[in-house]
């Protein structure tokens, strides 16, 4: 028996629809990320450079200012690892499989022994030995 065409169609063209809303939401979510930190960027540094070319050009930019500018833009140095894991799974994944205040209860700690055995690459052969040996 064949099945006629007709019939496939619809579930290509949902599954096409499904795939293409997916890429949609991920790109939107980068978009929105990216937009973020970048607007806060330009929220940070931007006054910073317009008074540094405004004192290059007039000299008339009160130092304290131009102290207080410049850690505007340090804080935005310091705003960078709170919007990451805000907005990134990735990062907030690897960040809590290394900082011990960000791993969940559930999740065991990796000891130095699996560490090292996971970025060698001698196999599992020494895996074996190493457990006989301690």
């Amino acid at each position: 028996l064949q099945v006629p065409c007709a019939q496939r169609q619809p579930l290509a063209s949902s599954e096409s629809r499904r795939f293409t809303n997916k890429h949609s939401k991920k790109a939107l979510k980068a978009s929105l990320t990216l937009g973020i930190l970048l607007g806060m960027f330009f929220v940070a540094w931007l006054p910073f450079f317009v008074t540094n070319v405004a004192q290059a050009v007039c000299d008339c930019v009160p130092a304290g200012f131009f102290d207080v500018l410049t850690w505007l833009g340090y804080c935005n140095s310091t705003m960078n690892p709170i919007i990451y894991p805000l907005f990134m799974r990735d990062f907030k994944r690897a960040m809590g499989k290394f900082l011990p205040c960000c791993r969940r209860s559930a999740e065991p700690r990796p000891s130095a022994i699996s560490l090292s055995m996971r970025n060698s690459n001698s196999g599992a052969r020494a895996a074996t030995s190493l457990k006989n040996v301690l």
